[in-house]
Formats: structure tokens, sequence, C-alpha cells
């Protein structure tokens, strides 16, 4: 039986991929790098262990104690720890990773830690192998159709996502009246909703797409539940993702969230 690592942050989509691996005949041996991990994810692994993901020697010493030589990563890990003033205290391996970095954006920081990896025989893989299934052919998915103005707005807001993630900044944007209500950046997708729904003020819509030169190794964009939720408590009105490029998680649950409060989830090219 192969071993693979899965790397977990906070959300459903690293149990999602336990549960398909295992399916597929994999051992999975899994570390939790934040607090928050969803706990269910120790019942369908091989293996569990929460490590810092500032412990990064601890990280790859348990990998390879379980002979593991392929890794994926999953789950929200977002960058604000990096500012936000919590004791996180990165051990000698991290630290030297952090001060070779010429920069902090999304793919200079995973980059350098899938090389870190690599060094130590650590084979970082494509996020979607294993889950390729929650990943939405075009469409829509709810019993709502867009509007046509709403159908501009998505068009519009792919458009400036896609801008954003060029840049390597962020994955999702808010607008409303082809207007742009916010853009993500370092607060993720969920506060990014909050935030540029209540300058809407009801009605926005809500884009989220890979970037252009997505690595799917990592940051593969992803929506779900709390996704939802978010959108629900700032009263946004659509929802548009990218197809085959974004990953949709509890896809039963989201559609029936959308459909029970107006809200139109449209699939892309």
């Amino acid at each position: 039986m192969e071993k693979i690592g899965l790397l977990a942050g906070v959300g459903r989509l690293p149990v999602e991929c336990a549960i398909a691996a295992g399916k597929l005949g994999y051992e999975v041996y899994a570390v939790g790098l934040i607090p928050g991990v969803d706990e269910e994810l120790q019942e369908c692994v091989a293996g569990y262990t929460d490590i810092n993901v500032a412990q990064l020697q601890a990280i790859i010493d348990y990998l390879k104690e379980n002979g593991v030589h392929k890794v994926t990563m999953l789950g929200k890990v977002t960058k604000e720890i990096l500012y936000s003033g919590q004791h996180v205290q990165p051990d000698l391996r991290m630290l030297s990773l952090i001060f070779t970095l010429p920069d902090r954006k999304d793919d200079t920081l995973m980059l350098a830690f899938i090389n870190e990896l690599a060094k130590d025989g650590l084979e970082a893989f494509d996020q979607t192998e294993l889950i390729k299934s929650l990943m939405p052919a075009a469409g829509v998915l709810t019993r709502r159709q867009p509007t046509d103005d709403e159908i501009k707005d998505m068009k519009f807001g792919m458009e400036m996502a896609r801008e954003i993630g060029r840049l390597d900044v962020g994955q999702t944007a808010v607008v409303k009246n082809l207007g742009v209500m916010a853009l993500e950046a370092i607060e993720g997708t969920d506060a990014c909703i909050r935030r540029g729904g209540e300058l809407a003020r009801g009605g926005a819509v809500v884009a989220k797409v890979a970037k252009p030169k997505q690595d799917f190794r990592f940051d593969v964009p992803a929506v779900g539940v709390t996704t939802l939720e978010s959108m629900i408590a700032v009263g946004a009105k659509a929802l548009v993702i990218e197809a085959g490029r974004t990953l949709l998680v509890d896809k039963a649950r989201v559609v029936e969230l959308a459909d029970a409060n107006d809200i139109a989830i449209v699939v892309m090219e």
C-alpha cells in the first residue's frame, strides 16, 4: 500500500482528500499544521499528529519516519499568522528558509516550502489529483438563474480576480454594478466577502478563480459552506467559480444553502 503525506489546514478539504485516498488504496499520514483542523481527519488516516507549520524539521521528520515520499497540502493556512503577533516560534530550518525569501507573496512562500521538502525526498503533488470530482463543470448549480446584470458582474468579477491572481495577491473579487467592492489579500476569502458585501449594502456578486499560472500543488481555489455563510451574512446574491479549476466542497449543502437564500451559483469556463 503506497503511503502519502497530507499537510492539513483548516476546512473540509483535508478530510475529503483523506477519504478519497483511502478508497484508492493509499495509506495516509496527516499533519495538522494549525489549530482548528477538522477532528474527523484523525478518523480517516493511518497516522495523525499536530505539528505547527513553523516547525519545518519536525514535519519532515514525521513524514520520513512513516516512509512517506509523496505529499499533498490542503486546507486553509493563511499568511496572517506571520503578522498576527501570536507566538509562533519557527525552528532553525524554517528561519533559514524565511531569511532567503525575496518577498512574502503566496507563490514565493509555497515554492520555497515545497523546495525544502524536496531536499529530503518529499515530492509535493497536485492538490486535485485525488479529488478532481470536487471540480464542477460549467453550468448553473442552483434553482435560481442569474440575472443579466449578475452575469455581467460575474464576468467582470472573474476578470478582476484573475488580475490579482496574476499579481499573486489573492483569488477573490467582490463586485456590484461593475464596480469593485473588495479584492482579496492576506485576510482570506471569507473576510473579503464580508468586507465587500458590507460596502455593497446587499446584492454583491462574488467571483473566485484560479491564478492565470496556477501551480496545482498549492493554493488551488476552493469554496464551501463557510463561503456561502459569509455571503448570506452580508446579503450577497451570486457566486461564480471557474469550471475545472475551482474545488467545490460539500456541494449538496452549499447548493441547499444557496437555494434557501435566493443565491445563484454559476460555474463558468
